[in-house]
């Protein structure tokens, strides 16, 4: 129950992926165990920037006495702080190590980021937070992307030549009877009896007999068209022609008809006959 002299006090904690300030309003602080997710923009050595999907697991480890109780609310928005303490880590391993080492070992560099090592320089168990008793267990790597259009097609080809060379080592360190049983598998195809043989040789020649018959088609058409268009030529040709011809025409009408009316005529004399 509330005393006399006391109030809720209202919450505003960082939401969002990636996490934003005031974003989640609550009157009520969980313990946990519960997870927070955030995106970090980091950078190599190299200057290749990747984009990192983390999540989280955190749990508050209360205290059975009061001044422990309240020691979870020293920090008001744990989210926010705990998102930005865990990225400035991250971003500070990450930026020591090429590409090609973080896209090897990212698991191994973000987990001794996150979590610290011992004096034997293995990796910590959890971090936990003196100021709030903010306690982290675990991080999981959800997703890394490269922000440059030309980093993620070369992850991409990398990645796909890695897959290819593995099949290929896989398959040269197979043993003596499963590289037998592969020959015979490559083999089989071609035992096929006379009867598949004629069937396939009767679908291949139907198949070249076909595109041979659409690239006769697509020749003719191709001529039809060359022929069309001399033929549209020449039409264009003689109405040019002609248009000339008319204009030359009705050019040539006035002025003869004002060369006629400048002549000089004579005044006839008519004479009576009686």
């Amino acid at each position: 129950m509330l005393g006399p002299d006391e109030q809720f006090t209202c919450l505003s904690l960082s939401g969002g992926t990636p996490k934003e300030p005031n974003v989640i309003k609550s009157i009520c602080l969980r313990l946990g165990p519960d997870f927070m997710t955030d995106v970090v923009v980091v950078e190599t050595s190299d200057h290749a920037r990747l984009s990192i999907q983390l999540s989280y697991n955190w749990y508050f480890a209360v205290e059975n006495n009061s001044e422990g109780a309240s020691k979870i609310f020293q920090v008001p928005d744990f989210v926010g702080d705990t998102c930005k303490s865990m990225a400035s880590r991250v971003r500070g391993a990450v930026a020591g190590t090429t590409f090609d080492d973080f896209h090897k070992h990212s698991t191994t560099i973000i987990h001794a980021a996150v979590f610290g090592k011992d004096g034997t320089g293995n990796v910590n168990k959890n971090r936990q937070f003196a100021e709030n008793n903010l306690v982290i267990t675990n991080v999981d790597i959800q997703s890394v992307e490269p922000v440059d259009q030309r980093t993620r097609d070369a992850l991409s080809y990398s990645v796909q030549q890695a897959i290819e060379i593995t099949t290929k080592s896989q398959v040269s360190a197979l043993s003596g009877g499963a590289r037998a049983c592969l020959r015979a598998q490559t083999r089989r195809p071609t035992l096929w009896t006379s009867r598949d043989v004629a069937h396939r040789g009767t679908e291949a020649n139907a198949r070249h007999e076909a595109e041979r018959q659409a690239q006769e088609a697509q020749g003719k058409l191709e001529r039809q068209r060359l022929k069309d268009q001399v033929a549209a030529e020449k039409e264009k040709q003689s109405l040019l022609q002609l248009q000339a011809e008319s204009s030359a025409v009705q050019v040539q009408r006035p002025l003869r008809a004002l060369a006629f009316l400048s002549l000089p005529r004579s005044i006839p004399v008519l004479s009576r006959v009686r």
